[in-house]
């Protein structure tokens, strides 16, 4: 169940940041509020699943996952570019997250 509980933590952080975005500097008040809401259930499920996965392998995976999910979503939604080094960059953070759940003894 922890695991379930850090990916929907991971979830709610990408769609607070993306309500962030879309709050355009918190001039919007539904998105900036939405916002709120989700990055405080993205902490209480996250909190939830560090009753079992040891924090710094908890945050590293919801971290690295949260950046690669936004910037695909940035990417999507909002039109931004990803170049090469940022696309290689993306690549060796999935990569560490695969090493870390592949390899780590500490899971």
């Amino acid at each position: 169940m922890h695991w379930l509980y850090l990916g929907i933590a991971i979830l709610f952080e990408t769609l607070g940041t993306t309500l962030l975005k879309a709050s355009d500097g918190m001039t919007r008040a539904l998105p900036g509020i939405s916002a709120f809401a989700a990055y405080a259930l993205s902490f209480w499920l996250l909190s939830l699943a560090l009753r079992v996965v040891p924090v710094g392998v908890a945050y590293a995976i919801w971290a690295g996952l949260g950046i690669c999910l936004i910037a695909a979503i940035g990417w999507l939604a909002f039109g931004q570019k990803l170049d090469a080094p940022a696309l290689l960059g993306i690549a060796l953070i999935l990569s560490g997250i695969l090493v870390i759940n592949l390899f780590s003894a500490k899971i």
